[in-house]
């Protein structure tokens, strides 16, 4: 047997729910975010007016979705999942697919986003499910490299269950080719990382790949 299910980023709040990732707020009373000043500035040197009634407020907005849009930097993982680890007698494949995620990319802080498909194979240990899309969304609000963000969501899951095996894929379109000239890409662009018995076994990663398929048909 194995435990599949379907998961998406995070949102909505509750006891034993995901909560996303802290939003900065805008407060009267607040210090000017220096980034705002930075935005301004750049503003001005593309030719544009920022005192102008709709770019008067762009510094504030671009500002702050830059600080939610990097918030996985400040994430504490160990808080994320250390209430939410589990013994249990269950030794076959556990996959979470069809992640929604978004991120920047690091070359151009332009947004790459796709799907994750995560699997691992447990030794006694689990973690909740709803932590997983939640770990992906840590990585992912960051200045990334799909490769990288595959490969640190892999090593995250080892370090903390210690299973027998994890798996990754990563789907992405990358708006920093597809908006910069190479409108002919259009497919995604598909990492991988296998560790352990995912890595070893043939059969572990044929599984793996084949609920990946059919969560696409």
């Amino acid at each position: 047997m194995r435990a599949v299910a379907r998961g998406r980023a995070p949102r909505g709040n509750g006891e034993g729910e995901p909560v996303p990732l802290a939003r900065p707020r805008e407060d009267p009373a607040r210090e000017p975010d220096p980034l705002e000043r930075l935005v301004r500035e750049q503003l001005a040197l593309l030719g544009e007016d920022p005192d102008r009634e709709g770019l008067r407020r762009t510094p504030l907005r671009v500002a702050q979705s830059l600080r939610e849009l990097t918030a996985g930097y400040q994430a504490d993982i160990d808080a994320i999942i250390n209430d939410a680890l589990f013994t249990v007698d269950y030794d076959e494949m556990v996959c979470v697919k069809d992640i929604t995620y978004y991120s920047l990319c690091e070359h151009h802080a332009l947004p790459f986003f796709g799907k994750a498909h995560v699997a691992y194979v447990p030794d006694k240990r689990v973690v909740g499910l709803s932590k997983i899309p939640r770990l992906v969304e840590v990585f992912a609000r960051r200045l990334q490299l799909q490769e990288r963000m595959t490969r640190q969501i892999a090593n995250i899951l080892q370090q903390k269950l210690r299973p027998l095996g994890v798996g990754v894929v990563l789907e992405a379109r990358h708006l920093c080719m597809e908006m910069r000239g190479a409108q002919s890409l259009l497919s995604p662009t598909v990492t991988s990382t296998m560790l352990g018995c995912f890595q070893k076994d043939a059969r572990t990663r044929e599984e793996f790949l084949d609920i990946i398929k059919g969560c696409r048909s």
